[in-house]
Parts: C-alpha cells; sequence; structure tokens
C-alpha cells in the first residue's frame, strides 16, 4: 500500500470546494476538473482535512495551514477593535485574484480564516443585488458595497450571511447573501 500524498494546496483547495459544492454543483466541478482532480480525491481530501481538525493532538489551527499551505505570502498587523492580530494571506491557483487569509491574534490563536480579494487585485463593481454572481465577490466586499450590511450566522461552519438593503428596489428589498469560506455564493430567495 502506497502512502497518501502529502497534503498541501491542491488538497486544501478540494476542501474548499467540497463545502462550496452544496451551493454551486456546476462551478465546482469545473474547478475540480481544473484541478485534474475526481470525485474520490475531493472526498479523500476532505476526509483528511477533517481527521487533521480532530486529531487529539494535531497542531494548532495557524501551524496546520502553515504545515499544508507553506509559509504565507505577506502577513500584516491589523488592529481590531483594541486588539492587534496578524492577517496572513495565502495564494490559492483557482483563485489567483483573491488570497486565503488566517486572522491570527495573540499567541497564535485564529480568529477567522476566509478567501480576500488580494492587494492590488481590482474587486467587482456591486451597486444592486443583480450585480451579485457566484464566486464573484466576498464578504468584505458585499458589506461595503451595502453598508450598512448586517452579518448573519451561516447554516455551518465556514459559512457567513449578509443581510442588506437592495437599493434598485423600491423602497429597498432586503436581501440576504450567503458565502462559503467568504466567497459569495447566492442570494437567498426573500430577505431575513
Amino acid at each position: 500500500m502506497t502512502a497518501p500524498a502529502p497534503f498541501g494546496p491542491l488538497q486544501f483547495q478540494l476542501v474548499l470546494l467540497r463545502r462550496m459544492a452544496d451551493h454551486q454543483p456546476d462551478l465546482v466541478e469545473d474547478a475540480r476538473l481544473e484541478l485534474s482532480a475526481s470525485l474520490a480525491e475531493m472526498r479523500e481530501a476532505n476526509r483528511r482535512w477533517q481527521a487533521m481538525l480532530r486529531a487529539p493532538r494535531g497542531r494548532g489551527t495557524l501551524r496546520r495551514y502553515r504545515s499544508v499551505l507553506g509559509e504565507p505570502e505577506s502577513s500584516v498587523r491589523r488592529t481590531v477593535g483594541d486588539l492587534e492580530c496578524d492577517a496572513l494571506l495565502w495564494p490559492l491557483p483557482l483563485w489567483p485574484d483573491l488570497r486565503f487569509e488566517v486572522m491570527a491574534g495573540p499567541g497564535g490563536a485564529v480568529w477567522n480564516e476566509w478567501l480576500v480579494r488580494a492587494p492590488g487585485a481590482a474587486g467587482p463593481g456591486l451597486r444592486t443585488a443583480a450585480d451579485l454572481s457566484p464566486w464573484s465577490c466576498t464578504v468584505d466586499e458585499v458589506a461595503r458595497a451595502f453598508a450598512p450590511a448586517r452579518p448573519m450566522e451561516g447554516s455551518a461552519p465556514t459559512r457567513w450571511a449578509l443581510a442588506f438593503t437592495d437599493p434598485a428596489t423600491p423602497g429597498g428589498r432586503p436581501r440576504v447573501a450567503e458565502f462559503t469560506w467568504g466567497l459569495f455564493q447566492r442570494l437567498l430567495p426573500d430577505g431575513p
């Protein structure tokens, strides 16, 4: 029996895709084929990732990301409220204009992990809900475009939702945008 391939950026992208498949199976299928990965490889990557998360003596979250993705492309010190944290960014080939961001607080505790726009990359022009298309924008971009957007709890881990008012509709129709790993997936049919 051969040892499994090292768990690296390819397998990590398959993990991200696995969660996105619930809302965008066609986009996930195209991305999986672009990565030349089989369904079995995607399932195996997810199984191995879940095992790493649940390992009793596994690496801490930040160390896990470093072991899987290597050293970050960049690290920026940020202040969030009264606390300072580090934002570590990794490129992922599937999304060249995005970066996987891990926000780590004092002692390396991970506060957040998701896809964000790469520094210097142009984001989409978002004026109305009609401008939102799957995988085109991030949580932060939608929150800024439709301020004051209200964060909502997602339907599963790694999912987020934002409630906002669509300025293109009479009286401002309430809408909810859903995200997986920080990347826009879909608009819910009805507002909150």
